[in-house]
C-alpha cells in the first residue's frame, strides 16, 4: 500500500522511484501487438465491444444544440435498424451544452461526459477551472475529463498538476474523474509513466492520452505504458484506474489493435467500459460498417450512417 501523499516532497520521492521506461522495448512490443489478429468468429464481439466503449464526441467551437442532440441519439441506437447494436459509453460535449445532452439521454445508460478546466489547453486559474467544473456536473454530467497543465508538469512543478487534480476531484463530487495528460505534449515515455503515477495518486478514476486537439494523440507505445502503470498502480494500491485512448483512432482496425494490447497488457478484466474508452468521432461509423460486413459478407457504403 503507498502513503498519502503529504508534500511535494513525498510526491517527488515516489515518482523517483519509477523505473526508467526501454523505449526501444516499449515500441517494439506495441508493433508486434498490432499484428495479433483475433479469430473471425470473435470479430463481432470484438466490435460490439468497441461500439461500448465509444465516448462519441463533438469538441467544436460551431458545436450547436441540434448537432449534440443528434450525437446523443446516434448515442443511444448506433443503428437505428438494428436494436442488437449497443449503445456508446458516454456523449462528450462542452460544459455549457452538458444540459442539453442530459435532456436527451435522460437516465439511459449511456452517460454524459464533459471537458473542463480550460479545454485544451489547461491555461486558466485554478478558481477558473473549479468553476467550469462546478457548472458541467451542476448541469449533469456523470463524468468530468480534465487537462494537465502541461507546462508546470514540464517546469517540474509536479506539486501543483497533483494540487490542481485533487482539487477538481474533490468539485466533481459523485462525478468520474478522466485526466487527460496530453502525451504528444510529454516528450518522453518517462514523462507519460510519471504523468500517469502523478494523477492517479490524485485521484483520477481514467488516466487519458489527449484532448485530440495537438498532431500527436493516442499511440500504442503510450498507451502501453499508461496500461502498464494502472496495472502496477493496482497491484500497488488495490485500486483500480481506467484508461481512455482518444485522438486518431478512426478504424475498427484500430480498435482492435488496442483491445488486443489492453488484454495482453492488463488482462480481461479491463475489457469493459467502465476500464477502457475510445474517445473518438469518426470511429463509430466505421465499426458499424465493419459489423454490417461480417453479418452480410460484402461493405456497406458509408453514408448508410449519419455524419454525426
Amino acid at each position: 500500500m503507498l502513503p498519502k501523499i503529504a508534500s511535494e516532497t513525498e510526491l517527488r520521492s515516489l515518482l523517483s522511484r519509477l523505473s526508467g521506461v526501454d523505449a526501444v522495448g516499449v515500441e517494439a512490443r506495441a508493433a508486434k501487438l498490432a499484428t495479433r489478429s483475433i479469430k473471425k468468429s470473435s470479430k463481432m464481439q470484438a466490435i460490439d465491444l468497441a461500439i461500448s466503449m465509444v465516448d462519441l464526441t463533438t469538441l467544436e467551437g460551431a458545436d450547436t444544440l441540434g448537432r449534440v442532440r443528434s450525437l446523443c441519439t446516434k448515442a443511444l441506437r448506433p443503428d437505428p435498424f438494428d436494436s442488437s447494436v449497443p449503445a456508446v459509453a458516454a456523449v462528450c460535449v462542452y460544459p455549457d451544452l452538458v444540459a442539453h445532452a442530459r435532456s436527451v439521454l435522460g437516465d439511459s445508460s449511456v452517460a454524459v461526459a464533459s471537458v473542463a478546466t480550460a479545454f485544451p489547453s489547461g491555461r486558466a486559474s485554478l478558481a477558473v477551472k473549479l468553476l467550469d467544473v462546478r457548472e458541467a456536473v451542476a448541469s449533469g454530467a456523470d463524468e468530468i475529463d480534465m487537462v494537465i497543465d502541461r507546462g508546470a508538469f514540464l517546469s517540474g512543478r509536479l506539486g501543483q498538476v497533483f494540487d490542481e487534480i485533487v482539487a477538481v476531484k474533490a468539485a466533481c463530487g459523485s462525478a468520474h474523474l478522466k485526466v487527460i495528460l496530453e502525451t504528444g505534449e510529454l516528450v518522453t515515455y518517462d514523462n507519460v509513466r510519471r504523468a500517469s503515477w502523478l494523477a492517479m495518486l490524485g485521484g483520477a478514476d481514467f488516466i487519458k492520452t489527449s484532448t485530440g486537439k495537438v498532431a500527436v494523440a493516442a499511440t500504442t507505445p503510450v498507451a502501453l505504458i499508461m496500461l502498464e502503470a494502472v496495472r502496477d498502480f493496482a497491484e500497488a494500491t488495490g485500486e483500480v484506474i481506467g484508461v481512455k485512448v482518444a485522438g486518431g483512432i478512426r478504424t475498427a482496425k484500430d480498435a482492435i489493435r488496442y483491445l488486443v494490447l489492453v488484454n495482453e497488457t492488463v488482462g480481461s478484466a479491463w475489457l469493459t467500459p467502465q476500464r477502457f474508452r475510445f474517445g473518438a468521432s469518426s470511429l463509430l461509423n466505421d465499426l458499424l460498417m465493419q459489423r454490417l460486413k461480417q453479418q452480410r459478407g460484402a461493405y456497406v457504403r458509408a453514408d448508410e450512417f449519419s455524419g454525426d
